[in-house]
């Protein structure tokens, strides 16, 4: 049994103050006042018997305890979180047939566990998932070819769907571990080392470079790589630098100890993950989905990311359903 005042809430407000350095931003992120966040704080601590924040730190800096407990209770809630996301989809017993469609970025672990937790829950319903770019999902359900799909959103979204807005990605840049270049340098072109560019019939690539336009920047392109993992490779051996987001990232982790992610320094740079189905489903199926992808996000994606890199918190988050 828990001790007396270590609470589910307490362990959320100290993972997401370990997370953000500071009580301001613990409170953004749990929906609390800065006091709540303090108070829930001294909770906690009192009930285990330990400082776990340094509170004398700018950003504040977990304890010896605070990284042990930190680690502990980081997994108690992400089992927490992934049952709930298993026993928050509607029973989709009534489903006779879904197509869904998933951008390849999640194919290391989302995409995996999501297929999972539909099929477990798709009794007797023909069950498709394919896994593809985003612009192909996107011509796919608006040719009605997929019931649902995920991706990042088009500056035209397809016609006759519904969205879902999951979350917000920002633009980064991704350079070889132990350059001593800024980000300024790196788009002023400063330095040896090229840019490395998504295939331009990528949409990311496409988003990239309107951001660059938009910025009045112009890079020279020697290279164009149309693998993600094989773009994240070649910065990693140094062969030069790259624009990406904190997903594309995650999805690199094999090469995390050669790369150095940074912000990129040009305003709202940042592509959209949404939720598309077909606007004539009136069936809540499409909202449960959603739902469970931002819960998957969130656990496997967002707060692994902004654990390890805390500048990306303000700008790697969720986006709240607002569809009516």
């Amino acid at each position: 049994m828990l001790k007396k005042g270590v609470t589910l809430r307490g362990i959320e407000v100290f993972e997401a103050l370990a997370q953000a350095g500071s009580v301001a931003q613990a409170a953004v992120a749990t929906g609390l006042s800065q006091p709540a966040v303090s108070q829930q704080m001294r909770n906690l601590e009192q009930a285990v018997g330990a400082d776990l924040i340094d509170h004398s730190r700018r950003p504040m800096r977990l304890t010896p305890a605070g990284e042990l407990f930190l680690r502990h209770a980081g997994l108690a809630l992400s089992e927490l979180r992934q049952a709930q996301s298993e026993v928050t989809v509607m029973d989709l017993a009534h489903l006779e047939d879904l197509n869904l469609g998933i951008i390849d970025d999640f194919d290391n672990d989302l995409t995996p566990r999501l297929a999972t937790i539909l099929a477990d829950s798709l009794t007797g319903c023909r069950f498709r998932m394919i896994t593809d770019g985003s612009l192909a999902l996107a011509r796919a359900i608006e040719a009605r070819e997929l019931h649902i799909a995920i991706g990042a959103r088009p500056d035209t979204p397809p016609e006759g769907v519904t969205e879902y807005p999951l979350a917000r990605d920002p633009l980064i840049i991704v350079a070889p571990a132990g350059q001593d270049r800024t980000p300024e340098d790196l788009l002023a072109g400063s330095g040896a080392l090229p840019l490395l560019h998504y295939a331009a019939e990528q949409l990311i690539a496409q988003q990239i470079d309107q951001h660059l336009a938009q910025a009045g920047l112009s890079l020279p392109t020697r290279f164009e790589i149309g693998s993600h993992l094989a773009l994240m490779a070649m910065v990693a051996r140094g062969i030069g630098w790259a624009i990406t987001t904190p997903l594309g990232y995650m999805r690199a982790a094999r090469f995390h100890d050669a790369l150095q992610p940074m912000p990129l320094p040009l305003p709202d740079a940042a592509r959209q993950i949404t939720l598309f189905a077909g606007a004539d489903w009136s069936d809540p199926v499409p909202r449960d989905i959603a739902g469970t992808m931002r819960r998957l996000m969130q656990t496997h994606m967002i707060a692994p990311a902004t654990a390890q890199q805390p500048w990306l918190a303000d700008g790697f988050h969720l986006i709240e359903d607002q569809t009516p």
